[in-house]
């Protein structure tokens, strides 16, 4: 320990990236900045924990300047930002689960599907119908059977027709534990590879970083958070956050918008003298 630092309760800080470390246009402000810098000068090392799969971190990491490690893909993925390698990566059963995701849209009515390919230059690749527009990233696919040419980590599912809550339960009840389901964001319902969440990435990390639960604070605001704020030794839901989560969170902090994460580490990381 340095004559600088001093001995800190939590010797992890993960945060999720959308709707909880970053604002709406995901940025990341000055205030919470400085709050990440006072924890790391105290000790904490902080950990990106995020549902959005390595190629499409690489640039916002670096607009945190962020060089560490990463559990991103819903945990699906070990991602080493600095050297832009993948430590380790988990894979659909392309068949088990396009017959999993059919099977849902049979009992939900019809369905609008994305899926993301495998590895570091893994692609976004949507059906027509799946945003009301195709936003920057996204590669549209006019042949459905297109999307399922080779590996994916992930499959979205939307719904015209049901809400999001509903149709995580439906994805749920049919999957029966064959993937894991995720609810991350507004119309963005998740199926994974089975036994991957936010937990299991963060507990890997944790293995090869030599920490545990009860060194971690943890930040969420969607229920594909839920895993890992109760992991943690301490789970902090956002403002803003999804009203299952907060069920879950022991302290509910300011929104993103508000500098949310920033609030609470300023309590636990007070300026050093």
């Amino acid at each position: 320990m340095t004559a600088h630092a001093r001995p800190a309760r939590f010797r992890v800080v993960a945060t999720d990236l959308d709707g909880t470390l970053l604002r709406g246009d995901l940025t990341i402000s000055a205030r919470t900045r400085a709050a990440l810098t006072r924890a790391t000068a105290s000790g904490a090392r902080h950990l990106v924990v995020t549902g959005r799969p390595a190629a499409a971190c690489r640039h916002l990491l670096k607009t945190l300047d962020y060089t560490g490690l990463a559990i991103c893909g819903q945990g699906a993925q070990l991602y080493d930002a600095g050297r832009h390698r993948l430590l380790s990566s988990a894979v659909l059963d392309r068949s088990a689960v396009r017959v999993l995701a059919e099977r849902i849209a049979e009992v939900a009515g019809p369905l609008e599907f994305a899926v993301v390919t495998a590895g570091l230059d893994g692609e976004f690749l949507v059906t027509r119908g799946f945003g009301e527009r195709v936003r920057h990233g996204w590669r549209l696919v006019d042949e459905y059977a297109a999307m399922w040419e080779g590996p994916i980590e992930k499959v979205l599912i939307r719904s015209r027709r049901l809400d999001d809550d509903r149709l995580a339960a439906l994805a749920e009840r049919i999957c029966e534990g064959r993937v894991a389901v995720a609810h991350s964001g507004e119309g963005r319902i998740e199926l994974l590879p089975a036994g991957v969440s936010k937990a299991g990435g963060l507990a890997e990390a944790a293995r090869k970083l030599g920490f545990g639960a009860a060194d971690t604070i943890a930040f969420g605001d969607m229920p594909n958070d839920i895993p890992m704020i109760s992991w943690a030794g301490h789970g902090v839901a956002m403002g803003n956050a999804h009203v299952e989560l907060r069920r879950h969170a022991e302290e509910i902090a300011p929104t993103n918008e508000e500098d949310g994460v920033a609030a609470v580490l300023e309590r636990l990381f007070p300026p050093i003298p």
